[in-house]
């Protein structure tokens, strides 16, 4: 007869191996419904976000183990569909739940866990014996002798790369920030980007309560680079055209030190969201978000008549951050798909997007600098865009800057110039990055704005006139509409007093 003590233990055993197993549970099914929304939008070849992006939403609660749970399912893909076919266990009810599958024969074929619960768990531990039996033939078959040789015949990439954090100013010191992480962490100031820190490569920070807070947000090199070389000064207003989720935006706010003023574009309703949470985290005060087209602005209204600087980090194809989406672990990228006929024409119609965006901002009349930026390695995503906008730049009194001129690696050479672009190489620097800057020598000249004016100087790219369209603004004040609704009556009861009523 067990003592009292050992009854305890034995409890406090069997609750800790309960409060696992029901952790691992939701693990797989919140990893389930990441990788249904992966695998859809790769099968549609119009991913709705990064693999990283989903996994650390606000919604997926136990992000460390989902995040393994996804990325591994993902890298044994092809040999857990391999093997679901020749058991032919996938039918009926489970083909339609065959994300959860996926999760579930990974876990319980090639992971630690210790499966006891869930109604799918218990019909794949059923199947258990066929599907190892089918492993072993299908080492057999190939030469092999474990199933991790059977994935290295995938050869995917394996990329390690540091971990980046942005030190957010408004909110804490670079001094101090490194300071706090040092007490745990090995870590060091970047030696191009000023707020930036480099940590080792797997740091785990997502939880950190320094990111939790907004002091710190976990942003790679190239991104922070972008805000950087735009350069705007205090008391500028800047408009970033294309902004969530809001990284760069919130940097810019930074680096004007919380005064002018940040006009933030975002087309999608969805991501607009995330650019108001990003905004809202980051405790940035000057930043107005407005739901509507970059493309659409008319550079008349007064409103823009100010905006001196201008941010273009449009669509594109991301060809340059594969690996750090993870993007390697996709059956499109798996099968070969990123040199198809139909990745073709997806490159040249978000060229023919972004050539007009950047078009766009250089056309604002009293812009000083604008910078466009991809995360694509494609020519014709970034040297060609350029070049076919010189001519526009150069009527409007515009030349090439080079943004970071310590950077070794340029553009292409395939026009006078070229050099002063800057690249970022996927080998070298760990992913694919371009950024062009345009400095304004001089603003043109009344007269010149006036004959401007008959026409937007982007047309010609745009292929119309950009359509007038209201926009609603988010702002922060409340009560800013009702202030201004008051201030209507107002004037409108005045207009119609007697004359001797008003005084």
């Amino acid at each position: 007869m067990k003592s009292g003590k050992g009854k305890k233990e034995t409890e406090k055993s069997a609750s800790m191996i309960d409060r696992r197993e029901r952790s691992a549970y939701f693990a797989r099914r919140e990893a389930a419904r990441v990788l249904r929304t992966v695998l859809r939008g790769d099968a549609r070849r119009r991913a709705v976000g990064s693999i990283k992006s989903l996994v650390y939403s606000p919604s997926v609660r136990n992000k460390k183990g989902t995040f393994a749970l996804v990325c591994q399912t993902l890298k044994h893909l092809p040999l857990l569909k391999d093997l679901l076919k020749k058991t032919d266990i996938l039918k009926g009810k489970w083909k339609r739940q065959e994300e959860l599958i996926f999760v579930v024969t990974y876990d319980i074929l090639f992971g630690q866990a210790s499966v006891t619960i869930g109604a799918s768990e218990k019909f794949v531990l059923h199947q258990k014996n066929a599907l190892e039996s089918a492993l072993a033939h299908l080492c057999a078959k190939k030469n092999v002798k474990h199933a991790e040789d059977l994935l290295l015949l995938n050869n995917t990439p394996n990329v390690s790369k540091p971990r980046y954090v942005r030190v957010n100013t408004l909110k804490l010191d670079v001094e101090l920030a490194l300071q706090q992480l040092k007490e745990a962490y090995k870590v060091k100031k970047d030696d191009m980007v000023p707020d930036l820190l480099v940590l080792p490569p797997g740091t785990d920070l997502h939880n950190h309560p320094l990111v939790m807070n907004g002091s710190l947000f976990l942003q790679g090199k190239a991104s922070s680079m972008v805000a950087v070389a735009l350069m705007p000064e205090p008391e500028w207003e800047v408009l970033d055209a294309c902004s969530a989720p809001g990284n760069k935006t919130v940097h810019l706010a930074a680096l004007i030190e919380g005064k002018g003023k940040i006009i933030a574009y975002e087309l999608d309703k969805k991501r607009v969201k995330y650019l108001e949470d990003t905004v809202r985290k980051s405790g940035a005060n000057n930043v107005d978000v407005i739901h509507g087209d970059f493309l659409e602005t008319n550079i008349e209204d007064p409103l823009y008549s100010n905006i001196r600087a201008v941010l273009v980090d449009p669509s594109c194809s991301g060809s340059g951050t594969i690996a750090e989406r993870l993007d390697h672990l996709l059956p499109s990228y798996i099968k070969g798909h990123t040199s198809d006929v139909d990745d073709a024409e997806r490159v040249k119609k978000l060229a023919a997007f972004q050539r007009k965006a950047l078009a766009h901002a250089l056309s604002f009349p009293a812009v000083e600098r604008v910078v466009y930026s991809t995360c694509s390695i494609f020519k014709e995503e970034n040297e060609d865009v350029i070049k076919s906008v010189l001519p526009l730049a150069h009527s409007l009194n515009f030349e090439l800057g080079t943004p970071f001129p310590r950077w070794p690696r340029r553009g292409l050479p395939v026009f006078d110039g070229a050099e002063h672009l800057l690249r970022m190489d996927p080998k070298e620097d760990k992913e694919g990055f371009f950024i062009a800057l345009f400095v304004r020598k001089s603003i043109p000249s009344k007269s010149e704005k006036l004959s401007g004016r008959r026409q937007n100087p982007s047309s010609h790219l745009l292929g119309q006139r950009p359509k007038l369209k209201i926009v609603k603004r988010k702002r922060h004040c409340p009560f800013l509409k009702i202030s201004q609704m008051l201030l209507y009556n107002e004037m409108n009861r005045l207009r119609y007093l007697k004359p001797s009523m008003k005084n």
